[in-house]
C-alpha cells in the first residue's frame, strides 16, 4: 500500500518540506473556487488502495479547517484506504472545557467534526491541552516539539540554564526540560480578567545570575511571554529566551516581540511567519512528521521520537 501526501493551501510551504523528507513529491489537489468564496478542493490523482495523509494546520481563517474536511471527506470518496490527517497545529484547541456558563467546547466539536469527515488517524503536534487527545474515538499521534527544540537549547551551551512557565498552567510542561536538564524552574503567575489581557503577574523562584527559558506551547498576542521577560529581567536573570511551538502572532505581536528583552523566540514551521523578525528564530517539524509518516506506514512504534523528559 502506497503513500500519498496531500495538502491544503494554508500549509503548503510545511507539506512540501514533509513530503521532500519522506522521499515523495507532494500530491496534487485542484480547486474550484465559486464568485461567492465556495471551494471545492478535488484529488487530483487516484489514491484508490492508498495510505493517504492530508497536511493542514487549522489556524485562522475557519476556511482552512473546512477545507481539511473537505480533502477528507473527498480521499475517503476516492476509495483511499486509510485517511490520516496530520494537523502541524490544532487551531481551537484552547477550548477544551467549560470555563465558564454556555460556551461551546471547541477542541470537542472539531475532533467530532474530523471523525464525522472519515479521518482514520490524526497526527498533530504540542497540543494546548493533553486531554484533547480523548475528545477522539480514533488513534492520536501527539508529537512533541521537544524533538527539535532540545538540541538547540544543548547547541546553546548557557552556563546557568533555568526554565520558567509564563503561566501556572504551562509548568508541566516548563518543568519536564528543567528535569532533562538538571536545571532550576521558576514560575510567572498571570491574572487574567479577560482573554488576551493580563492584570497583574508576580515571579516564584529565583533567577538572579541565571540565563532563563520561557517554555509554551504556543505565543498569541505576546503580551504574556514579553511581560514575563521583563520581570525575569528585573529580577536579576542575565539573559531571557523563550521557546513556543506555535507562532499564531495576532494583532501587534511582531512589534511586542521586537520591543521586549527577550534575546529571541524560538518557534517551529507549524503556522507561518506573517513577517520577518530579527528575534524569532525558526525550527522546522517537517523532519519529525516524515519519520513519523514512516513509521504509521510501516507500522511501527513512534515511540523513538519522543524524547524523554
Amino acid at each position: 500500500m502506497a503513500v500519498k501526501i496531500f495538502s491544503g493551501r494554508a500549509t503548503t510551504y510545511l507539506a512540501e518540506k514533509i513530503a521532500h523528507a519522506y522521499g515523495e513529491p507532494l500530491g496534487t489537489v485542484n480547486y474550484q473556487q465559486f464568485s461567492d468564496g465556495e471551494m471545492s478542493p478535488f484529488i487530483g490523482e487516484s489514491v484508490r488502495g492508498h495510505e493517504v495523509f492530508i497536511v493542514q494546520s487549522t489556524f485562522a481563517p475557519a476556511d482552512n479547517f473546512l477545507e481539511l474536511l473537505l480533502m477528507i471527506d473527498a480521499s475517503k470518496r476516492a476509495s483511499a484506504a486509510n485517511v490520516n490527517v496530520i494537523i502541524p497545529y490544532f487551531g481551537y484547541a484552547r477550548q477544551d472545557r467549560k470555563d465558564k456558563p454556555r460556551v461551546a467546547i471547541g477542541a470537542k466539536l472539531i475532533a467530532n467534526l474530523l471523525s464525522a469527515a472519515g479521518a482514520h488517524r490524526i497526527m498533530t503536534c504540542d497540543l494546548h491541552a493533553d486531554q484533547i487527545q480523548g475528545f477522539f474515538d480514533i488513534p492520536v499521534d501527539h508529537l512533541d516539539g521537544n524533538y527539535i527544540f532540545v538540541p538547540y537549547i544543548k547547541a546553546l551551551n548557557l552556563k546557568n540554564l533555568m526554565f520558567a512557565s509564563p503561566d501556572v498552567g504551562g509548568i508541566k510542561r516548563a518543568r519536564s526540560f528543567a528535569k532533562l536538564f538538571g536545571s532550576d524552574l521558576a514560575v510567572c503567575d498571570k491574572y487574567r480578567k479577560e482573554a488576551n489581557k493580563i492584570e497583574s503577574m508576580r515571579l516564584i523562584g529565583e533567577v538572579e545570575g541565571k540565563d532563563v527559558i520561557l517554555v509554551d506551547d504556543l505565543v498569541d498576542t505576546a503580551g504574556t511571554i514579553c511581560k514575563a521577560a521583563a520581570m525575569l529581567k528585573e529580577k536579576g536573570a542575565t539573559t531571557v529566551r523563550a521557546i513556543c511551538t506555535h507562532p499564531v502572532l495576532s494583532g501587534g505581536a511582531y512589534d511586542t516581540i521586537q520591543n521586549s528583552v527577550l534575546e529571541e523566540i524560538v518557534v517551529s514551521d507549524t503556522i507561518p511567519l506573517k513577517q520577518e523578525s530579527s528575534k524569532i528564530k525558526v525550527l522546522s517539524v517537517s523532519d519529525l512528521f516524515a519519520k513519523a509518516i514512516r513509521k504509521i506506514h510501516d507500522h511501527e512504534s513512534i515511540s523513538s521520537l519522543f524524547i524523554r523528559l
